[in-house]
C-alpha cells in the first residue's frame, strides 16, 4: 500500500493505493462514515450507469458488513452530465437526503463523476465533504487529487466550477482491469504529461515501460500511478488555486486539447485524455518553431505518444476546422488576457514554462500548418 499525502495549509489529505481496497472499501471509508451509521442514512455514492453496474455490489457488500447502506445518484456516462440540468438535479438529491456540511458524499467513477460530485458538494450548504474513488486512469493520476471541480458549458469546459478539495482519494488498480483499452491509453496521456513538464527520468522510463503500464503489468502501473501523483501533490501543496503560475504547469497539452475538444463537442469522438496527447504533440513542435525546445526531442515526444496508441497528428482527426477556427475556441479559455493567451510549452524534456507572449494569430497559422502536415 502507498499513502500519498497533499499537503495543504489546514486541509491536508491522503491518496491511499491499494490493490483489491474496493473490496474493504468500508474498512478504508471509515473515517468519512461518521454519522451515517449513527442516524441510520444512507451514505450518497454518485457514479456513472457503468461504474455502479461494475462496482456497486462490490461497494454495497462492504458497507453492510460495517453496518453501513448506500443510495446512488447514477449518470450517464460522458462529458454530457457534467451539465447545469445534472448538477441541479443532484445537488436536488443531496438536499432531499439531508445531506450536512461534516458529511461527505462518495465519488465513485472517472474524471467527469469525479468533477461532478466535487462541484456539487462546493456548493451544497455552502461545501461539504467529499471523497474520490476514481476508476479509470485518468481520474487516478490527475483529475481526483487537487480539488479542482467543474461542469462544462455552451461556451465551453470547465468554464463553471470550483477549487473543492477532496476529504481523502482512495485508488484501487484493479479496477483498471475492467476499463476499456482506449480509455486506459487516454488516461496514460496524463501520465506521460507528468514525464514532459518535469521528470525527463520518469519520462525515459516511460518510454521503456509504457507497455507494460498499458497491459496493467501491477509493479508498472502502480510504479506510473504512484509516480504522476507525488507530482501533482508537489505541484497543488505549492500552488493551489493556480495564482502563482506553478500548477498551470499542469495544463502542458490542455489548452491545444480544449480546443479539439469544443471542435467535436466534447463528444466520444475524441476523449479528454486523446485531446490531451495530441494537444502535448502540438506545444511541443509549437515549442520548437519557437526555437525553444530542439525538434529532435519535440519528435520524440510525438513518437512516446503515437507508440501509445494516441493521436499524435491532428490531420488524421478529419476536422472540419481550420486553425482559426480551432484558435477562436481558446478566447474562451479562463487564463485569456486581452489578444493572448498564456501556452504552457518546453524548454527540454521534463522542462515546461509559461508563455505569455503567446499571440492567437501565430497559434492559428500553426494549426493550419498542422492540420496540412504529415
Amino acid at each position: 500500500m502507498a499513502v500519498i499525502p497533499v499537503a495543504l495549509a489546514g486541509r491536508s489529505y491522503d491518496v491511499t493505493i491499494e490493490s483489491g481496497a474496493l473490496e474493504d472499501f468500508a474498512g478504508y471509508a471509515r473515517a468519512c462514515l461518521g454519522g451515517f451509521d449513527k442516524s441510520g442514512r444512507a451514505v450518497p455514492f454518485v457514479a456513472d450507469r457503468n461504474t455502479h453496474r461494475l462496482y456497486s455490489d462490490t461497494v454495497e457488500r462492504s458497507l453492510s458488513k460495517a453496518g453501513f447502506r448506500a443510495d446512488w445518484f447514477v449518470v450517464e456516462p460522458g462529458e454530457a452530465a457534467k451539465s447545469w440540468p445534472v448538477l441541479e438535479k443532484l445537488t436536488d438529491w443531496l438536499l432531499d437526503l439531508g445531506v450536512t456540511r461534516s458529511d461527505h458524499v462518495f465519488a465513485l467513477g472517472g474524471g467527469v463523476v469525479g468533477d461532478l460530485t466535487g462541484f456539487a458538494c462546493a456548493i451544497t450548504k455552502r461545501g461539504c465533504g467529499f471523497v474520490q474513488i476514481p476508476t479509470t486512469l485518468l481520474a487516478q493520476v490527475d483529475s481526483s487529487v487537487g480539488g479542482k471541480t467543474a461542469i462544462n458549458t455552451r461556451a465551453g469546459k470547465n468554464l463553471i466550477g470550483a477549487f473543492h478539495q477532496p476529504s481523502a482519494v482512495l485508488i484501487d488498480p484493479l479496477v483498471l482491469g475492467t476499463l476499456p483499452d482506449r480509455e486506459m491509453r487516454a488516461g496514460y496521456a496524463e501520465v506521460i504529461k507528468y514525464g514532459l513538464l518535469g521528470d525527463a527520468e520518469f519520462f525515459g522510463w516511460l518510454e521503456a515501460n509504457g507497455t507494460d503500464v498499458l497491459a496493467r503489468e501491477p509493479e508498472a502501473l502502480s510504479h506510473a500511478i504512484a509516480t504522476s501523483i507525488k507530482a501533482k501533490a508537489r505541484i497543488v501543496a505549492e500552488d493551489e488555486r493556480e495564482t502563482t503560475g506553478v500548477r498551470a504547469l499542469l495544463n502542458l497539452g490542455h489548452t491545444f486539447g480544449h480546443a479539439l475538444e469544443a471542435e467535436t463537442g466534447f463528444s466520444d469522438r475524441l476523449l479528454h485524455g486523446e485531446a490531451v496527447a495530441a494537444g502535448m504533440v502540438l506545444a511541443a513542435r509549437y515549442s520548437a518553431r519557437r526555437d525553444d525546445l530542439s525538434l529532435s526531442d519535440a519528435e520524440r515526444a510525438a513518437r512516446a505518444i503515437a507508440h501509445a496508441g494516441l493521436p499524435s497528428e491532428i490531420s488524421t482527426l478529419a476536422l472540419n476546422a481550420s486553425g482559426r477556427e480551432l484558435a477562436d475556441h481558446m478566447r474562451h479559455d479562463k487564463k485569456m488576457e486581452g489578444d493572448t493567451l498564456p501556452f504552457l510549452l518546453l524548454k527540454n524534456i521534463g522542462e515546461a514554462y509559461l508563455a505569455r507572449d503567446v499571440d492567437l494569430a501565430d497559434i492559428a497559422a500553426f494549426l493550419d500548418e498542422q492540420l496540412q502536415a504529415h
